[in-house]
């Protein structure tokens, strides 16, 4: 007999023959069928904030972090699992706490070195229907239903990103990111791309044909670093920190001068 799969949505676990045949994300963006999803909207609406509750419960008190992405795909004896153990122990070297998708691949690898190393390995998983679990070296799981309740918590809880080689799931984050940094609804927000070979036709094409085109600006282009090395991409990351504490502690002592009786 083979293993049972385990099947997660949202906090529950489903196997074998309980296993739906669709995701709640699916059945809520999906517009053919019944008009009847229509009167359990208002339903969906608070499980929607239930899952934004949760997660602003559990990685309230996670202290500075960093989110780490890459493919679910990558082999344990692959070169780019093992540059993935050394990015993640590295990062909490630094002070920092690892947050990953919490699945196979290159995810397991950086919350692997992040655990190994001693530090916090957080996991936000989603519900998807070649369901893995989350990995072994997760200490923090939150299981969401909803991308968009899970991609909040990636940036809201990180100081940064660090881009892994990966599928379409990789670019989304990157370019949700990208986005974010460009319209100034995050501040000071690295974004780390590690891996030259892999990346450098992405960012050969944005430098060339977008912006050529005036698809994007030249400012635009400086947001992404490019790099091979572990040490430089944590380099990156704690000065970018550093900016952020010094700009508030200045701020924090011209408010408190401003509030001096003269």
């Amino acid at each position: 007999m083979g293993s049972v799969r385990d099947y997660r949505k949202g906090p529950v676990t489903l196997r074998r023959g309980l296993v739906p045949r669709s995701t709640t994300d699916q059945r809520l963006l999906d517009s053919r069928g019944s008009s009847d999803w229509l009167h359990t909207d208002p339903w969906r609406v608070l499980r929607i904030q239930a899952e934004f509750v949760e997660g602003f419960g559990a990685l309230a008190e996670l202290g500075p972090a960093i989110s780490v992405f890459g493919s679910a795909r990558t082999p344990r004896d692959h070169p780019e699992y093992a540059l993935a153990e050394r990015l993640g122990a590295a990062l909490v070297n630094a002070g920092f706490a690892v947050i990953t998708g919490g699945g196979p691949g290159t995810m397991e690898a950086a919350n692997k070195g992040a655990g190994e190393a001693g530090g916090v390995s957080v996991g936000l998983g989603i519900e998807l229907p070649f369901e893995q679990g989350i990995n072994q070296w997760v200490d923090l799981a939150v299981n969401f239903r909803y991308f968009f309740a899970r991609k909040t918590m990636f940036v809201k809880y990180a100081q940064g990103f660090v881009v892994m080689p990966g599928g379409f799931g990789t670019l989304d984050e990157l370019f949700e990111a990208l986005v974010l940094v460009q319209t100034h609804k995050v501040t000071s927000f690295p974004i780390v791309l590690l891996g030259h070979e892999y990346w450098q036709g992405l960012v050969d094409w944005i430098r060339g044909p977008a912006l050529a085109r005036g698809m994007i600006s030249l400012p635009d282009v400086d947001l992404l670093n490019v790099t091979d090395d572990v040490d430089e991409a944590v380099s990156l990351l704690v000065d970018s920190r550093d900016q952020r504490l010094h700009e508030r502690l200045a701020a924090e002592a011209t408010a408190a001068s401003a509030a001096e009786p003269t």
